[in-house]
């Protein structure tokens, strides 16, 4: 913090249902976790192995699940990052995610995944935001999630999830921010170099040097993917990766401007090229320029 750095945490849904863990015991005892039709607890595999899925349609379960990021605070980290909460269990139910039996509480209304599935992502960023807000509440909550729906952006941003490595994966991430943007989510971005592959030095510098004008901005990769630090590319990529994070830095207060904009009136930071003449059909089919 001293030196200016924030750090975020990854937070999974996710808890490893083994008996003595002290987050499941405590889940267990306030029925927090989602189940079936008998009343039995829904089992996943994700990266624990075994694991129960807290239910973020429960605003009781939201409470709790918010106060529990008073552990990361207490560690230092300024921010949260949702990953895996579409949910995601390896051990698929016909789908890689629970099985649409699964009951939800769905505000005291009730029923199954059907249901429950898409906005789950939505209603677990809605427990951390709501969290840190209680826990620090001088402090603007900064969170970001892989899963949502729509009204996401009261809650925080998102970004592309493991978007493929190459130069197609290059243009769709410019197109994933504009068309979230015009969806009313105005901050997002991608895995700046691609999360599955190597990328050349040349792919991840025009990948950084676009990431360095998206809101959310961050390089990332699968562990067996490859380093994402520009100084792994050699020289020369070092080199224009340090001009376009000056420029970026240097354009701060554009983007907070940008950001009260978006507070304010719903405009997002990216937009494309046809914003305030869309009857332009030229302007209309240009997919590679955004203002």
């Amino acid at each position: 913090r001293g030196q200016g750095v924030r750090l975020v945490s990854i937070v999974d849904p996710a808890v490893a249902a083994e008996p003595g863990n002290v987050l499941y015991e405590e889940g267990r005892a306030a029925g927090a976790f989602v189940r079936d039709a008998r009343g039995e607890e829904v089992r996943g595999v994700v990266w624990p192995g075994e694991c129960a899925f807290p239910d973020f349609t429960d605003p009781a379960v939201r409470e709790w699940w918010g106060g529990l990021y008073e552990e990361r605070l207490r560690q230092g980290f300024s921010g949260v990052w949702h990953d895996m909460n579409e949910p995601v269990s390896f051990a698929a139910f016909g789908d890689p995610t629970l099985p649409r039996s699964a009951r939800h509480h769905l505000e005291g209304r009730g029923g199954d995944h059907r249901e429950g599935h898409n906005v789950y992502g939505l209603l677990m960023a809605r427990a951390g935001y709501e969290g840190l807000r209680r826990l620090r509440p001088g402090e603007r909550p900064f969170l970001f999630t892989r899963a949502g729906w729509a009204g996401m952006q009261r809650y925080g941003g998102t970004w592309s999830g493991d978007v493929a490595t190459g130069w197609p994966g290059l243009r769709a991430s410019l197109a994933l921010v504009i068309g979230l943007g015009l969806c009313g989510v105005p901050y997002s971005g991608p895995d700046v170099g691609g999360f599955d592959g190597s990328p050349s030095p040349e792919l991840f510098l025009r990948w950084y040097q676009l990431g360095a004008w998206l809101p959310l901005f961050r390089t990332h990769a699968a562990l067996d993917a490859g380093r994402r630090e520009p100084w792994e590319f050699g020289p020369e990529v070092l080199e224009h990766a340090r001009v376009a994070l000056a420029e970026r830095e240097r354009l701060r207060p554009y983007f907070v401007t940008l950001s009260r904009l978006a507070r304010m009136t719903g405009a997002p930071y990216v937009r494309p090229v046809w914003w305030g003449t869309p009857e332009d059909r030229a302007l209309r089919e240009c997919e590679d320029a955004f203002l």
